[in-house]
């Protein structure tokens, strides 16, 4: 993310705010930041008498101040850590007062995950008119989440295949913590310079190269009957780590896509990629599933797609097994 390279390096060249204010529904950026802070503003020798971390739950506001107005010791400043201040969210607003007048030999750090400021009341304001830092993480959206992961390991020396980003997007989910935790792990075993396969995927996290919802889907696009099955199958046999809710989203997601290709004129695959928003990669897929499925196809699959999604959720199905369910919505999708 650009604003976040901005701000560490903001903080390199001596350009350091009295107050940062981290909010948002990702964590992983506001760690990131925080963690920046506390490794970097002091040095080691500073960091004992000027370096405090404190978590919402065990504080107030007036400890946040009080702390926030001590002056350093032996150093040029001190800086102030506040963890998990989402727990201080019915009192933060008492923090207006010391953002209108910050102590300028004070870096005030604060974690505020999953929420955010209202910016019609006078924290977020003081903060702003008084040159504090109000940073927001914004959720990641599935679609960005492979080029991230692909960002992320080139900065790092690693390069990702395009199927590989994706098992890891589709089992991973969107949490950035979660998805570089693991990235760590790869790096761990493998050199500087590998291209990062489905092979290793498979080998050190456990993600099965040919049967995941990405093969899934895939197999449904093709019209490959017995490869679907194959999967559905497995996805029966070990259901807590393939929850069928998670396929039935995916495949919502995928027949939707179709739908608008078969309203798309320019079908070239610079279009296609472009509209669907999907990595180039993929294109070829879509075309094949596009010609297998017609319109009015596709539009049945959908209704099909959200009958089980009641189904799954208790509606109608009388407390159907997983495997049974998967089986009945594959016949009606290929049918």
């Amino acid at each position: 993310m650009d604003e976040v390279k901005q701000l560490v390096t903001a903080i390199k060249k001596g350009d350091i705010k009295p107050i940062y204010f981290l909010m948002g529904e990702e964590a992983y950026y506001i760690d990131k930041i925080s963690d920046f802070i506390e490794d970097n503003i002091l040095d080691e020798a500073e960091k004992g008498f000027n370096q405090m971390v404190l978590y919402g739950r065990d504080i107030t506001i007036d400890d946040i101040v009080s702390n926030a107005k001590r002056y350093p010791m032996m150093a040029e400043r001190q800086v102030v850590i506040v963890k998990e201040a989402q727990d201080l969210s019915r009192t933060i607003e008492k923090l207006d007062q010391y953002a209108k007048n910050p102590q300028p030999t004070t870096v005030l750090v604060i974690n505020y995950k999953y929420k955010k400021l209202d910016k019609r009341k006078g924290l977020y304001k003081a903060l702003n008119a008084n040159g504090s830092v109000v940073f927001e993480s914004k959720k990641l959206y599935d679609n960005k989440i492979p080029d991230w992961i692909r960002r992320v390991l080139k900065g790092q020396g690693y390069d990702i295949s395009p199927k590989a980003a994706q098992m890891l997007t589709e089992f991973l989910g969107t949490d950035l913590s979660k998805i570089s935790n693991e990235l760590n792990k790869l790096k761990i075993i493998l050199p500087k310079g590998t291209q990062i396969t489905p092979e290793h995927i498979e080998e050190n996290i456990g993600i099965s190269k040919d049967f995941n919802n990405f093969e899934l889907r895939k197999a449904i696009g093709e019209r490959n009957v017995v490869k679907a099955y194959q999967i559905v199958k497995y996805f029966g046999d070990n259901p807590k780590d393939n929850p069928m809710i998670v396929t039935v989203a995916l495949l919502f997601n995928f027949f939707s896509q179709l739908l608008h290709l078969h309203g798309m004129s320019d079908k070239s695959p610079r279009s296609v990629a472009s509209a669907l928003k999907v990595n180039p990669y993929f294109v070829n897929e879509y075309l094949t599933a596009v010609r297998n499925y017609p319109m009015k196809k596709v539009s049945s699959v959908i209704a099909i797609l959200r009958e089980f999604d009641g189904k799954i959720k208790g509606v109608g199905s009388n407390a159907v097994p997983q495997r049974d369910l998967l089986k009945e919505m594959l016949v009606r999708i290929l049918g």
